[in-house]
C-alpha cells in the first residue's frame, strides 16, 4: 500500500533528522514510528484493563469480608 503523508516543516526536520541520525530511510522511520505508536496503545489499554481488574478485586473482597462479618453476627 501507498500511502501520502503532509508534514509541516517542523515535522519534515524531526523525520529528516530521525532518519539522518539512524541511517533510515524517511519511509522506514514513519513505519517504525506507526508500530510503535499502536503497541503503546495495546500497553496503555492492557494497563487501564489490569488496573480496572484491581480495582474490582479489592472492592468484590471488601464486599466478602463484610457478608462473612455479618454472618458471624447472625449465628
Amino acid at each position: 500500500m501507498v500511502a501520502t503523508v503532509r508534514l509541516n516543516s517542523e515535522l519534515e526536520e524531526v523525520l529528516n533528522s530521525v532518519a539522518k541520525r539512524f541511517h533510515k530511510k524517511k519511509s522506514d522511520v514513519i513505519r517504525e514510528a506507526i508500530v510503535f505508536y499502536a503497541e503503546s496503545l495495546e500497553k496503555n489499554k492492557q494497563s487501564r484493563m489490569q488496573k480496572a481488574m484491581q480495582k474490582t478485586m479489592k472492592s468484590d473482597y471488601a464486599e466478602y469480608v463484610e457478608l462473612e462479618g455479618s454472618l458471624d453476627d447472625a449465628l
